[in-house]
């Protein structure tokens, strides 16, 4: 499992972000914009972006999304219209601006199978286990290029303890 210590990807890349103190230091609550807002910006992508001094847009709502949906509904929204959006956003801004979805219950609801490195979106508990394949249906089989974003000042923190705040990937095709 590749961890990430450093702050590049609030630069850069594509994250899964559930911790608030890591996100009030890449945009401010304004500077968040709704899933709906973020589809109707792959139309016109802004110059600057709200968030790290413009090199990085914050995204809510995509567990709402997930929510609504079966999982069979998640697969296809992730793989269609939301990873559409995503890579469209990489393409404007060259790889050089960060695009973070902010699932605040992610802690909880994303988990990781050890022998695959594959990553689950867990769904509430009536659904099946272990849930929506996140990592397949964004990273398109590139899991093992996703890394743990890890924030403490510990010398070796816990990568499943509270340091994890989120997941990282450079780039998706």
């Amino acid at each position: 499992m590749r961890v990430l210590r450093d702050s590049g990807w609030t630069r850069r890349g594509f994250s899964l972000l559930w911790d608030p103190n890591a996100l009030s230091k890449v945009a401010s609550p304004s500077g968040v914009v709704s899933i709906r807002q973020f589809f109707s910006m792959a139309n016109a992508w802004p110059e600057d972006l709200p968030g790290t001094g413009g090199d990085a847009l914050v995204v809510a709502g995509v567990e709402g999304c997930l929510d609504a949906l079966t999982d069979d509904d998640g697969k296809v929204w992730l793989e269609t219209d939301l990873k559409q959006a995503v890579l469209s956003f990489q393409e404007e801004y060259e790889g050089q601006a960060a695009l973070i979805l902010w699932l605040p219950s992610g802690r909880r609801r994303v988990s990781m199978v050890r022998a695959t490195e594959e990553y689950f979106w867990k769904s509430d508990s009536s659904r099946s286990v272990p849930g929506l394949p996140i990592g397949r249906c964004l990273w398109a089989g590139a899991e093992s290029d996703v890394t743990r974003i890890l924030i403490s000042d510990a010398a070796d923190p816990d990568v499943d303890g509270d340091a994890y705040v989120g997941l990282y990937h450079p780039r998706i095709s």
